[in-house]
């Protein structure tokens, strides 16, 4: 029997389909599954690894399999047998928001560009819009153009957060202003070229403490922290 090379896992994929979601979801041993198949294995050999039932093993496999969260990966011989390997689809794994259908959330929820509310609706309609162009480039055979920042920074005070996203727009807008053409024209129509969207969040990524103390001194020590 001529021997294939397996499929290569993707470093990240998104789970786009409520079905693909629902067997992720269904039973916690399924994420540890995935875990363990980072590497070809058969079902029978990852029971023994993880000392768990066999008929276990192999009902949660199959059912992965079936929503191409794991991929056949060759058989190799095992005493008089072959048997069956599988890989994970991706080293780790996103859902999108799309899974929720209209309860999907995108920047539209709400007007603030300052709340949180619009940032969390900005992440799930990038991962949302990425997912359905990553997905028609992987049936064309073709790439997309990204560009991706990130930085970690702190503020000693409101003001200097203030000041940083003042200056921040200002210049980013100036760069669009000189380095790309109008999403639509004048009458409401598109513009020419390839629509590409740009999207800046800036976010804490520490534990806020939650005090007993006043709101003032309690939002005092948030700028601060």
């Amino acid at each position: 029997m001529p021997r294939t090379s397996p499929p290569l896992a993707a470093s990240l994929a998104l789970v786009r389909t409520a079905q693909q979601a629902a067997a992720l979801l269904y039973h916690p041993l399924r994420s540890r599954i995935l875990a363990s198949l980072r590497n070809p294995d058969s079902a029978a050999n990852l029971a023994r690894r993880l000392s768990l039932p066999r008929q276990t093993v192999n009902y949660h496999v199959r059912e992965l399999a079936k929503s191409r969260l794991l991929l056949r990966a060759g058989r190799r011989r095992r005493r008089q047998f072959y048997e069956q390997c599988y890989v994970a689809s991706a080293h780790a794994y996103v859902l999108s928001p799309e899974i929720l259908g209209s309860l999907g959330g995108d920047s539209s929820v709400t007007q603030d560009r300052f709340s949180s509310t619009f940032l969390l609706g900005l992440a799930g309609q990038i991962q949302s819009e990425l997912g359905k162009v990553s997905a028609l480039a992987q049936r064309s055979g073709q790439t997309i153009a990204t560009f991706s920042l990130n930085a970690t920074l702190r503020f000693i005070s409101a003001a200097q957060r203030a000041a940083f996203a003042d200056d921040l727009e200002r210049n980013i807008l100036g760069v669009i202003a000189r380095h790309s053409s109008p999403a639509t024209k004048a009458d409401g129509s598109r513009s020419e070229g390839r629509p590409f969207r740009l999207a800046v969040g800036c976010y804490p990524i520490e534990e806020i403490s939650v005090s007993a103390r006043s709101p003032d001194q309690t939002q005092t020590e948030e700028l601060h922290s």
